[in-house]
């Protein structure tokens, strides 16, 4: 029996949950109505995955900000973060217009899934209640908005004291805080390993209760979904990164930039893991795309921490489809909220394992839509992962590409950029 298991431990756990997520809804498929007997386990799935939100915005959130120090928030890092920032929000304002347009999810209903029904709040509201009274309510009660510019705050406040201060026991103590902040996030890895290795048996069930009750109707809905991850990508990366970034703003050729980063972006396609595509990315920038090591050695691995676009982009598109599952429409308010939500919890969440699924809980958590979805949607989500993290990767390379441009750190006569003569639209010359 342990050899068994052992036999199944070895298998990714991708797979594993991509096996239960089919097995699961054969079983609903096959047999009915009777798996709906097994939902409670479905449910303890998602409580688990409840139970981690707010710590897991405290810990990886500190983690994160321990880098963003004023000596390295300078002009290259002004500028750098900024534009993270800037194509962040932009692609999850592309991800909530694709899937307003699409609507994924239209036509099928979550089992039991449980929605807040209070009165939608106003955009004054909204924004006045990003800072907390009471940061301890505000945790337990699980205000997501409210605990990320807390802790936002605190993280940056702690980082400015362990660089400024002068005081010995001061930085001792900052020090301390944040290696207990990483202890904390490891022990936190540990946890979610846990939760992803039950997932298996969550997902099996949720997806037979998902399909014992719509039947063969529901497999459309996922195809749907992955359309509209697809749609946004190619806008995204097409329109921004190609056409806005590298076309506009640096005046050079798109196709010479995908043809310098190429090998980066199949590799995070292949791997799904911005951090480990990071050697190939450093190197394409420098081989390449000839920017400065001095640029490049803080943009990319910044960029891996904190750039999420396609992951916040995947966060829109879910919001809308968990929506139309329990047949409410999210208001201009609510889709404001899903945008800021993304951008600033990407500062931290990036370095979770499963970090899509995780940074989906504190959108749906805040907008008080069901967490079933995390479950429903989990089975096909190392497939999108790829796609989500292939953006995240092209777009820390088009910024790092714009920001050596802007401080004269790129060299546009050599690598990639000198089989094409780009004119002032970037469009590639004669070879």
């Amino acid at each position: 029996m342990l050899k068994g298991w052992r036999r199944y431990r070895s298998v990714p756990i991708i797979y594993r949950i991509g096996a239960a997520f089919v097995l699961g809804s054969l079983a609903g498929l096959t047999i009915g109505e009777p798996m709906l007997a097994l939902q409670p386990l479905g449910d303890l799935f998602v409580r688990l995955l409840s139970m981690i939100v707010v710590p897991i915005v405290i810990f990886t959130l500190l983690m994160g900000v321990r880098h963003l120090t004023p000596s390295s928030l300078g002009r290259v890092g002004g500028q750098v973060v900024g534009l993270y920032v800037v194509t962040s929000a932009i692609a999850v304002g592309i991800g909530l217009a694709v899937a307003n347009a699409i609507n994924p999810g239209q036509g099928l209903t979550l089992v039991e899934a449980e929605i807040d029904t209070q009165q939608t709040p106003s955009f004054t509201e909204v924004f006045l209640g990003i800072v907390p009274e009471n940061p301890i309510n505000a945790m337990a009660s699980g205000d997501i908005l409210a605990v990320l510019f807390f802790v936002l705050v605190f993280g940056l406040a702690l980082a400015m004291l362990q660089e400024e201060s002068e005081n010995a026991r001061v930085q001792n103590g900052v020090e301390t805080f944040f290696d207990v902040a990483e202890a904390g996030s490891e022990a936190l890895f540990k946890i979610v390993w846990g939760i992803m290795e039950y997932g298996v048996l969550g997902v099996f069930v949720l997806m037979a209760a998902v399909f014992a009750e719509a039947g063969i109707s529901a497999l459309s809905t996922f195809a749907l979904l992955a359309a509209t991850l697809i749609l946004g990508v190619a806008l995204h990366i097409s329109i921004v990164y190609l056409g806005a970034i590298i076309a506009l703003l640096t005046q050079q050729s798109p196709i010479s930039f995908l043809a310098g980063i190429k090998e980066a972006m199949v590799t995070a396609l292949s791997i799904a893991s911005s951090s480990a595509t990071l050697p190939i990315s450093m190197s394409n920038a420098e081989d390449n795309l000839r920017v400065d090591e001095g640029i490049y050695g803080f943009s990319l691995p910044l960029g891996a921490t904190i750039n999420m676009d396609g992951t916040g982009m995947y966060q829109g598109i879910v919001a809308v489809f968990a929506a139309n599952l329990v047949g409410v429409s999210l208001t201009l308010t609510e889709q404001i909220t899903v945008v800021t939500i993304a951008v600033l919890a990407s500062i931290g969440t990036a370095g979770v394992p499963s970090a899509g699924l995780i940074l989906l809980t504190l959108v749906l958590t805040q907008l008080g839509l069901p967490l079933e979805v995390v479950g429903f949607i989990a089975g096909i989500d190392p497939l999108l992962d790829r796609l989500r993290t292939m953006t995240n990767v092209t777009g820390d390379l088009a910024v790092t590409t714009l920001v050596a441009h802007w401080n004269g750190a790129v060299d546009f006569d050599d690598g990639v950029w000198a089989s094409s003569e780009s004119g002032p639209a970037g469009v590639p010359g004669d070879d």
